[in-house]
């Protein structure tokens, strides 16, 4: 066998604790080695030290945390690099990508930028010209246009975003790639096209890739090898395939069993596309509306550079959001899904007013909300909620779980402090974060990923909507919690009276959850009907494509 590329042996890390505490391991006693081209994937539920591993590797780490063991990256301790050693191994040795890319880039730099910087950083002798050769060169292998190349993160879809941060880790060609949810936001068909470009590199470079993800099914059709971690510990290790026939663990077992469910998979692993638990579609021609869109319009305009004005270049218009018509009635699940960048959470943006469209109508209630004044639809926002797709990112790090959710009563004069806190206290119950007293106090850096989202959904609940707009809920989360969430979105569904508006990439999500879905490409709705019909009978030639590269666990 030849030489190993990365071996990590004995590894324990806990993070700084308060003074005389004993550590917490984050990590306890974890083994495996990663052979040159080879692909590994890293599985468990959040919290259960996957990225920490990551970050060891990297050597990202807080400065106060314990580590014990080796990381050995081609027969050198990575913990004894010195600084200028370690600024070298990181990009081009090994290169991390992060699984919010949001907080990874620099809002001030445009996304060429990011790239120049990059590889002046490490390449030096490149010249600018060459360096954007080069830059462009990757940006298009992860779908990227040189027409975006000025153009700063806040412009981009938050899939986009994820396409720049894996594009800037190939830009230095390192030798092994640590994939930290590389695909979380991005839709089925860009996310197998970079995952081919990443294991054909793998191949073509003999580059060593360590993909750590929640999506069985990916880490199934992509991985030669896969390590299941539980509560800091690698619990079961082998190749991805005799893993998943005979999984050994019952940790390993529930997990795959939850993604089946999620991905309804009969025990013979084909997939059911009519079952005794299908739902049926809502009679809905008898009723109103509760959300009525008409001819919807999104457009922005990319104004040209200085030397593009000399020579009367013409703005870039893109149409975000082009011709809407959506209809969602009162107690339906819609499901939208579609590629990153399509126009789905502009959509959903628009739909709330945070942003005012270009032309056209959303009535809500009977009531056109692109004709409200700044104070009437911030009234209006009790009815509509949304649950956005990072959690972290959307709950303020200094106020307490309790103040978070609280926030949105004070907002709209709903409740003196005493019923606020008896309102929260009830709702933490209903989302499942007991002892409810307990979570109230705590901070959101204290909660794993799937309690961080039942906190957004409670908040979102607090008032009482309507309407609920899912951007993304459960994308960040394993299988295990992933189910767990859902579950609790129907029974919330049914206890609340909700309509949701389900926005998702993952179309056995959508199967599992949506009574009907839209199909979003390039700003258009090129298909709608439901969800039975859609996935035994698609029509367009986008939504085959879209079913035919979602990667399923009968497929593995």
């Amino acid at each position: 066998m030849s030489k190993a590329l990365f071996c990590i042996e004995n590894l324990r890390v806990a993070y700084p604790q308060r003074s005389g505490e004993e550590p917490s391991w984050a990590v306890d006693d974890v083994s495996f080695t990663l052979q040159p081209g080879e692909r590994m994937g890293l599985v468990g539920e959040s919290g259960c030290g996957k990225s920490t591993i990551g970050r060891a590797v990297m050597r990202l780490l807080p400065n106060s945390s314990r580590v014990e063991g080796q990381v050995i990256f081609q027969g050198q301790s990575v913990f004894n690099l010195t600084p200028p050693q370690l600024r070298k191994f990181r990009g081009e040795a090994v290169a991390l990508i992060f699984q919010d890319p949001m907080t990874r880039l620099d809002p001030l730099m445009t996304i060429g930028k990011h790239c120049i910087e990059t590889l002046q950083a490490h390449s030096p002798e490149l010249s600018t010209r060459e360096a954007k050769e080069k830059a462009l060169a990757t940006l298009e292998k992860v779908k990227i246009p040189a027409s975006r190349w000025n153009q700063y993160p806040h412009e981009f879809s938050g899939g986009m975003r994820q396409r720049v941060a894996i594009a800037l880790a190939l830009l230095l060609n390192p030798k092994l790639i640590v994939a930290d949810e590389p695909t979380t936001s991005l839709d089925v068909t860009v996310s197998a096209q970079i995952l081919q470009e990443l294991t054909r590199l793998c191949a073509q470079e003999n580059m060593g890739l360590l993909l750590i993800s929640h999506d069985l099914a990916m880490v199934a059709e992509y991985c030669d090898r896969i390590g299941v971690m539980y509560n800091g510990k690698m619990v079961e290790m082998g190749a991805t395939a005799s893993v998943f026939r005979q999984p050994q663990h019952e940790y390993t077992r529930s997990l795959l069993k939850a993604a089946l469910h999620i991905q309804a998979v009969d025990n013979h692993g084909e997939l059911v596309i009519a079952n005794e638990g299908e739902k049926l579609l809502p009679i809905i021609n008898e009723q109103s509306p509760i959300l009525h869109i008409t001819e919807l319009k999104q457009y922005y305009t990319i104004e040209p550079n200085f030397i593009e004005r000399l020579f009367k270049a013409q703005g870039q218009t893109i149409k975000a959001v082009d011709d809407i018509n959506l209809d969602l009635y009162p107690g339906e699940i819609l499901g939208l899904v579609g590629e990153s960048g399509c126009g789905k959470s502009t959509l959903s943006r628009t739909i709330l007013q945070l942003i005012r469209p270009t032309s056209g109508k959303v009535e809500f209630l009977g009531q056109d909300l692109t004709t409200l004044s700044r104070q009437a639809i911030r009234s209006s926002r009790r009815q509509i909620q949304m649950i956005f797709q990072d959690p972290h990112a959307c709950l303020n790090p200094a106020m307490t779980v309790g103040e978070s959710i609280a926030d949105p009563l004070f907002i709209h004069n709903l409740a003196d402090a005493a019923q606020a806190k008896a309102q929260v206290l009830s709702m933490l119950q209903k989302v499942g974060l007991t002892p409810p007293e307990v979570y109230y106090q705590r901070y959101p850096a204290d909660l794993s990923g799937g309690q961080q989202q039942r906190v957004a959904i409670a908040r979102a609940l607090i008032t009482h909507p309507k309407l609920l707009i899912c951007d993304e809920p459960v994308s960040m989360l394993d299988a295990s919690v992933q189910s767990q969430v859902l579950d609790l979105m129907l029974e919330l569904k049914e206890e609340f009276e909700l309509t949701y508006l389900f926005i998702t990439h993952d179309l056995w999500l959508a199967r599992f959850l949506c009574d009907r879905i839209a199909v979003m490409n390039s700003g258009k709705i090129v298909e709608l009907g439901p969800t039975k019909q859609i996935f035994a009978n698609p029509q367009h030639p986008y939504t085959k494509t879209l079913l035919a590269a979602a990667p399923l666990l009968a497929r593995a």
